[in-house]
């Protein structure tokens, strides 16, 4: 697939970084937007909660796989021809789910979706790391990871907004359009980052043979579950926050809502400390300090629900440090773990997204697991995923590559 970009020597400039987290937020778009049409999307199509929260994980379903399959393409195909294929199938999707007759059509688009979404989380970090190395690639990955992080801020109160002007049909056409654009930046901004030169055979064998080869490389696997047990605390708590604070802490919705956000800024606001200072300081130690914080909000959120002092003030302040944590641990971990997989960084990325997509999508709904009246089971399970993104990030800092 052509387009306009025809540059032979990209550079990753603040405007590509943009481009490319803003494709890479396709996830949080994608789940969040639609949050508050499940009720009406229930009634208006004659089915049950539970399928129509099935729509939301065979999304991360089709993540994982699209990615797994999608990210070594790419290494032999290349970045741009991938990327432009999939967001353009992602867009025609979108627009087939708004006038969706059934629950079932509804689940089948929805998995498509997220095969086809994925292309847009694997190949920006792919993207990101093709055109810069070392201190410079987490500087890359954190400006991504910030613009991205956005998504959960945004994405809620967009979709509320357009569900009570438009209904839920209205969200999805939102979210229809925000994928054209996406389609419409990539085509005009996002480059070609991998040279035909430095592609591979497309061969099952060689994907495998690929894959094993990332598995047994200590270095990369230490940082790639080091950034997954990261997303998955983040995650754990995203996940449990609506009934802990709600339900358990009395929040109103008013409270909930600058909680959440105040999390959500934490997210954006540890990426651009990142991005100024890991080229300076190194991004060993930046994911020492990320895996640091990541366990003092961990531990802070499981000291309080033992002791039974958690209370809003104090969830709030606890998710705050754990998302910074989070943060930190991800844009650092993830940087070094595509710096080992230099030799095929779309199945680098490939399988990082799919294992963070399907622990973090096994790990969440555990938080729930001893009922809705405690939040001793969230806290527990983000200080584990804390502790062990900690104890990976020390193997990976000291195996040899």
């Amino acid at each position: 697939m052509t387009g306009i970009v025809t540059s032979r020597s990209p550079r990753l400039t603040p405007l590509l970084l943009g481009v490319l987290g803003f494709t890479g937020a396709v996830s949080p778009f994608a789940t969040d937007m639609y949050l508050a049409s499940f009720g009406s999307i229930q009634a208006d199509l004659g089915t049950t909660a539970s399928l129509v929260q099935l729509t939301m994980s065979v999304f991360f379903l089709g993540n994982a796989v699209g990615q797994l399959l999608i990210g070594p393409l790419s290494d032999s195909l290349g970045r741009r021809p991938m990327l432009l294929t999939a967001l353009t199938i992602y867009s025609a999707l979108g627009i087939a789910l708004v006038f969706t007759p059934s629950i079932e059509v509804f689940i089948g688009l929805r998995l498509l979706l997220g095969f086809t979404g994925s292309a847009g989380i694997v190949l920006a970090r792919a993207i990101a790391a093709d055109l810069s190395e070392g201190a410079t690639a987490v500087k890359a990955l954190s400006v991504i990871a910030m613009v991205g992080g956005l998504g959960p801020i945004l994405a809620p109160p967009i979709g509320g907004l357009t569900h009570e002007l438009w209904g839920w049909r209205g969200t999805l056409a939102t979210l229809a359009v925000i994928s054209l654009v996406m389609l419409a930046l990539a085509w005009i901004f996002i480059p070609e980052s991998l040279p035909p030169e430095s592609r591979r055979p497309a061969r099952i064998g060689q994907t495998i043979a690929t894959f094993a080869s990332l598995v047994r490389a200590p270095k990369y696997i230490g940082f790639v579950l080091a950034f997954v047990f990261g997303f998955s605390a983040m995650i754990i708590y995203i996940s449990a926050s609506p009934f802990v604070g709600q339900d358990v802490l009395g929040m109103p919705p008013l409270l909930y809502a600058f909680g959440f956000s105040a999390g959500g800024a934490a997210l954006v606001m540890s990426n651009i400390v990142n991005a100024r200072i890991a080229e300076r300081v190194g991004p060993v130690r930046m994911l020492g300090y990320g895996v640091a914080v990541l366990s003092l909000g961990g531990a802070a959120m499981l000291a309080l629900s033992l002791s039974g002092a958690l209370s809003p003030w104090n969830f709030i302040a606890s998710a705050f440090v754990l998302t910074a944590g989070a943060g930190f641990t991800m844009s650092n971990a993830s940087a070094l773990a595509l710096a080992e997989a230099s030799h095929a960084r779309g199945a680098g990325a490939a399988l990082m997204g799919c294992l963070q997509f399907t622990f973090g999508g096994l790990l969440a709904p555990l938080a729930g697991a001893w009922g809705p009246d405690t939040a001793v089971p969230m806290a527990v399970l983000i200080s584990g995923c804390a502790i062990l993104a900690a104890c990976f990030a020390a193997f990976a800092a000291r195996a040899r590559a």
